[in-house]
């Protein structure tokens, strides 16, 4: 570690439970993040000041004008360039050493099965039932630790799914594939500006602690945030042996 690096991640560095491994341990990870919106704006920025080794961020749209009262990531004068170049520029004013790539595209099944395969923690940060079943399919199918969150109006929800353990869900126990319920946007709904900053916020720390090793993730649980009078509601969610998805998951790929 450089004594720039020292400097710059020297608040992390004095937590005994991170410290110079922990930090290091950051440094070295990858992570995914798909959708550089409201809650992958939050995302990007703390995981890229945190010192994440390599940012990957995915996302199709360009920034808009209605984008600017909850995504954090984009400015004025950045509206009509893609979000995840904006979102890119946003990380590299804070730490311009940083590895951050921008993919541009909608991913379908092939492209996320390889962009997961070399990531050591997928976030997903996207809007609709269809990514976030593709996105944890190709977890499961990886081994890799998902950290999903939404948000929509008042309501917020997060958790980490983890199946590299044997005993933990993947969001399909808790959410069926065949079970999809209506869809809901912020253009139709509306969302409370500072609710995708908690839960984005949420997302970032619970990647972290998986990269750094820290602390214990949410895996088996499911938050959900009422922000009309900040009340938090969690439930137990068990793994569905006859899940379609992870039922029959494959070995995993680390401890």
């Amino acid at each position: 570690m450089t004594d720039d690096e020292l400097l710059r991640y020297s608040r992390h560095i004095l937590l005994d439970e991170l410290g110079i491994e922990g930090q290091q341990r950051i440094r070295a990870a990858r992570a995914l993040v798909i959708g550089a919106g409201g809650l992958g704006s939050p995302v990007a920025l703390y995981l890229g000041s945190a010192g994440i080794g390599r940012l990957t961020l995915v996302d199709d749209d360009a920034v808009d004008l209605t984008n600017l009262q909850r995504q954090i990531a984009h400015t004025h004068d950045r509206i009509g360039q893609l979000k995840v170049d904006s979102a890119r520029a946003a990380v590299l004013a804070i730490a311009p050493a940083l590895d951050v790539v921008a993919i541009a595209q909608r991913v379908d099944a092939a492209a996320l099965a390889t962009l997961v395969a070399d990531a050591d923690v997928v976030l997903d940060c996207s809007d609709n039932f269809a990514t976030r079943q593709a996105v944890n399919a190709a977890c499961v199918a990886a081994a890799v630790p998902l950290v999903a969150g939404a948000a929509i109006a008042f309501d917020g929800q997060l958790s980490t799914w983890d199946t590299r353990q044997a005993d933990t869900p993947c969001y399909a126990c808790a959410f069926p594939p065949a079970s999809a319920p209506p869809e809901v946007r912020c253009a139709t709904m509306g969302v409370f500006a500072p609710l995708v900053g908690i839960i984005g916020a949420m997302q970032a720390a619970e990647a972290l602690k998986l990269v750094a090793g820290i602390g214990t993730s949410l895996a088996g649980r499911l938050q959900m945030l009422d922000a009309r009078d900040m009340s938090w509601t969690t439930i137990r969610v068990p793994r569905d042996p006859a899940c379609p998805v992870c039922a029959s998951r494959p070995p995993a790929r680390r401890a």
